[in-house]
């Protein structure tokens, strides 16, 4: 059985500031670190904007001009400067200590994803962006034709498709009539695609896929490949454009998918990701039976490469 592969576009675009009042001039030329100097501040205002005095121990103060938490009361949670904690959400180039970053993690109340991604915008965990590897090699495509007929194709942290089994396309659709540029998970399940359309759960499992290519996009902020994907996604779907805005971050992980084909039925999946690398990069993704009806209409999918 043959595979197909594809890699994305990468003509630049500008994308739109997320504090126009923050945030520089526009320049097509960014550099990386001032690109994640302007995502973590607009990260750590949306995170402080969600969290309410009493949650944290302070008292109430009536009404307030703006949701969340003040900037002093975020720099007192955390025993830092209020001027030094100010410069730092308005994007400017000063030092972060991870001693430092840790108590803003903790007075932020960030998850494990968020604090991840904190460290990461911060360039205190690894600032070197991820490189990957555009190619699949014939060991595994061997693995994906053995996958049959179960559906598993490869896609990297920018959920670009490199490489799937016929039944993929059963669910995701022909990709081989598709632009390369339009060959990504994203892109299909925001835009008008046969993957839309068949995905069951498609309003969870959307702001899902968008927690996590943010929290993959901190490595690749100022790449022309990654905003040009991001800014074709917030001008083709208002709903893509109101996940983006706040600012969720999820670590990649399994789960359940369930999927209701025209011909074959409804599919409980498991969703289980197997990756290619000793990081977080390029990764197969196979959807397996959860039960046995799903695994006997597994055998009527249709397919095509």
């Amino acid at each position: 059985m043959s595979l197909t592969t594809a890699a994305a576009g990468t003509a630049p675009v500008r994308t739109p500031a997320a504090n126009p009042a923050a945030a520089p001039a526009a320049n097509p030329a960014v550099a990386p670190a001032e690109a994640r100097r302007h995502e973590l501040a607009a990260f750590l205002r949306s995170r402080r904007e969600r969290i309410a005095p009493e949650q944290v121990g302070l008292p109430p103060t009536g009404r307030r001009r703006t949701p969340g938490l003040r900037r002093e009361e975020v720099a007192q949670l955390a025993s830092v400067g209020v001027t030094w904690y100010t410069w730092l959400e308005q994007g400017r180039g000063i030092q972060v200590s991870t001693q430092v970053l840790d108590a803003v993690a903790r007075a932020l109340l960030l998850d494990p994803s968020e604090r991840a991604h904190l460290f990461t915008l911060a360039g205190a965990d690894d600032p070197a962006p991820v490189v990957e590897c555009p190619t699949v090699t014939p060991a595994v495509r061997l693995v994906l034709d053995q996958m049959s007929p179960y559906p598993a194709g490869v896609v990297n942290t920018r959920y670009d498709v490199l490489a799937y089994n016929a039944q993929f396309t059963g669910i995701v659709g022909d990709l081989a009539a598709l632009p390369f540029e339009d060959r990504n998970m994203m892109w299909l399940a925001f835009t008008p695609s046969r993957f839309r359309e068949v995905l069951v759960d498609h309003e969870s499992e959307r702001d899902l896929m968008v927690a996590r290519f943010r929290s993959a996009m901190a490595d690749h902020s100022a790449e022309p490949a990654w905003k040009t994907l991001l800014g074709r996604l917030r001008k083709a779907s208002p709903d893509f454009e109101a996940a983006w805005q706040r600012h969720d971050v999820q670590r990649p992980g399994n789960g359940l998918k369930r999927f209701h084909v025209p011909g074959v039925g409804v599919l409980r999946c498991n969703y289980t990701s197997f990756w290619l690398g000793p990081r977080q990069g390029s990764r197969m993704i196979a959807y397996t039976p959860r039960d046995e009806e799903t695994r006997a209409l597994m055998g009527r999918l249709p397919g095509q490469l």
